[in-house]
């Protein structure tokens, strides 16, 4: 601040400074009690008495007020950095950024002022962080086999070179074991194609963990909450077949609580894709094979030993169908004439029986079952379209109309026996 200008800014501090100070002048205080009040020095106070007695009020000021500090960094310098930004790194991260001027062009600039100078210049926009939720962190299972995580991961594996696939994987909570194949969507019957593959190389899970898409929870509202008329909630057909396997399923609130699963797609996302594209996979029969040649290289790359020893798989019963859980079943009436409608096609059964209910089965590789009590029934397809059935007409009736008495009239108020001939 020169002196002798009219218009200067004081702080709070410098302006209680500046009052003790005339209080000095004015000897109403010495300049050894104005040193115990501001805890300064006295000869500090000294050095001050004499600015204030020269400047007036600007001697209380710091005379580096509106100068620029030793490590300022000069405006030709940022305006440089900026220019190149913009001409060659626009889509670049301030991080990234800062990396590569320091690499190619020599300049030496903290990504974090990098960052403020490209939001102030609008060339980067601020990203607003949401509030963290409260999360607990969830070690992982002792056992092989004890909890396995799935979900199915929806991006452009063959990038354009084919069509779009959904990756279902399968993780061991335990190892980071991974096994997957690729489906044209997620659904039931991929889901359940994926759980026989799975089951087919390792065995029986105990928990299943994965989140609450349609195909595997059921998610329509109850209707009743309260007892006895609480609903039970109906399984899905995913859910069915892992209850009749003896499977648990826990499902996810959020995708944080099933990480692992979230995570190892994501470095598929970028190892697997650039395997598709070195061998050139076009189809969905070509991606399931190199990725069947890549998963024990990926395992082998990835896996940690599990805490404990044991494996939790269990294997497959011989009496257990596994085609026959692993189906699409369907329950269906059956008419009198042993017709079922099933897909808008009529099937035709041949086997005598007197059951009021059918259970259609279409299984992974397409066929489909006919089923009473666990018995298969010989069925046959009836060619042509669903009979056109005439509409019911419902006539329209109007409402009676029924006249109310008047008050006091017998036919309201009831009949009323004479005193006389009333009974006590």
């Amino acid at each position: 601040m020169k002196p002798g200008e009219d218009i200067f800014m004081m702080k709070r501090k410098e302006i209680k400074r500046y009052q003790v100070i005339q209080k000095v002048l004015g000897r109403e205080i010495n300049q050894q009690e104005a040193a115990e009040y501001l805890r300064i020095t006295d000869r500090q106070v000294r050095r001050i008495v004499k600015r204030v007695r020269e400047e007036g009020e600007c001697g209380v000021i710091h005379q580096l007020r509106g100068q620029d500090g030793n490590r300022t960094i000069k405006i030709s310098f940022k305006k440089k950095v900026l220019e190149l930004y913009e001409k060659n790194y626009g889509d670049f991260g301030p991080t990234l950024a800062s990396e590569k001027l320091k690499e190619r062009e020599g300049i030496e600039v903290h990504d974090e002022t990098l960052r403020l100078w490209l939001i102030k210049a609008g060339l980067w926009q601020e990203d607003k962080q949401k509030a963290k939720k409260d999360r607990t962190r969830r070690e992982r299972k002792d056992h092989i086999g004890e909890m396995t995580q799935m979900d199915g991961s929806h991006h452009d594996w063959l990038e354009s070179r084919g069509p779009k696939l959904v990756l279902m994987g399968y993780i061991d909570d335990a190892t980071n074991d991974f096994y997957g194949e690729f489906h044209d969507y997620e659904g039931t019957i991929p889901a359940m194609g994926g759980l026989k593959g799975y089951i087919k190389e390792n065995g029986l899970p105990r928990i299943i963990y994965l989140d609450k898409h349609s195909t595997y929870k059921n998610n329509q509202k109850e209707k009743y909450t309260n007892w006895p008329f609480r609903d039970e909630k109906e399984l899905t057909q995913f859910g069915r077949a892992c209850k009749e396997l003896g499977i648990e399923l826990i499902f996810a609130n959020s995708p944080q609580a099933k990480g692992r699963i979230e995570r190892v797609f994501k470095t598929l996302q970028d190892r697997l894709v650039k395997e598709l594209r070195l061998a050139n996979a076009k189809m969905l029969e070509e991606a399931n094979v190199v990725l069947r040649k890549y998963l024990p290289i990926f395992n082998q790359k990835f896996r940690v030993e599990a805490k404990k020893s044991g494996n939790y798989h269990r294997p497959v019963e011989k009496r257990i169908k596994i085609d026959d859980i692993l189906s699409v079943q369907t329950e269906r009436c059956l008419r009198n004439d042993r017709t079922v409608v099933h897909h808008k096609q009529w099937y035709q059964v041949l086997t005598k029986t007197r059951a009021g209910t059918v259970t259609v089965c279409e299984y992974l590789n397409g066929q489909m079952a006919i089923k009473h009590g666990g018995i298969r029934l010989q069925y046959k397809t009836i060619e042509g379209s669903l009979p056109r059935v005439a509409p019911v007409i419902i006539k329209k009736v109007k409402p009676r109309f029924r006249p109310v008495p008047q008050r006091g009239s017998f036919w309201r108020d009831g009949f009323k026996l004479p005193g006389s001939l009333r009974t006590n």
